[in-house]
């Protein structure tokens, strides 16, 4: 934990390596702490159908979600929120202005009583000796 969901307008695509901001966002997340390196995961779903704003082509659309475990204070969901959202803003800056992109992101809190977790990457990385 935690599990990030970056999901993104098709045109952002065009203009970034969207594979490069899924790894900007999973080192981010890692490099935060808030949740056992074992437990991170991070992907990313493309929306071919959308619309943001009032349409133009230069307008894309990236909004996170991340789900995290109970027990967390609000300010460190919050130092985790502008953390993660400035590296990934920050990766996507320097690459290309064709995009005024509309950013956003969400923590979401897991009810642990109707979630089960059977993690077998977090035992084999144990096994390997990492984190």
């Amino acid at each position: 934990m935690p599990h990030v969901i970056i999901e993104y307008s098709a045109n952002v695509a065009d203009h970034h390596d969207i594979d490069a901001l899924v790894g900007v966002v999973h080192d981010a997340v890692v490099t935060n702490g808030i949740g056992p390196h074992g437990g991170v995961r991070t992907r990313a779903i493309v929306r071919n159908h959308y619309r943001v704003g009032d349409a133009d082509p230069a307008n894309a659309m990236i909004a996170m979600v991340a789900r995290l475990g109970p027990g967390r204070d609000a300010e460190t969901k919050k130092a985790f929120i502008d953390e993660i959202l400035d590296a990934a803003e920050a990766h996507t800056t320097g690459e290309s202005h064709a995009l005024d992109i509309a950013w956003s992101l969400e923590v979401q809190e897991i009810d642990a009583e109707f979630r089960v977790n059977r993690n077998h990457v977090a035992t084999a990385m144990r096994d390997r000796g990492e984190h």
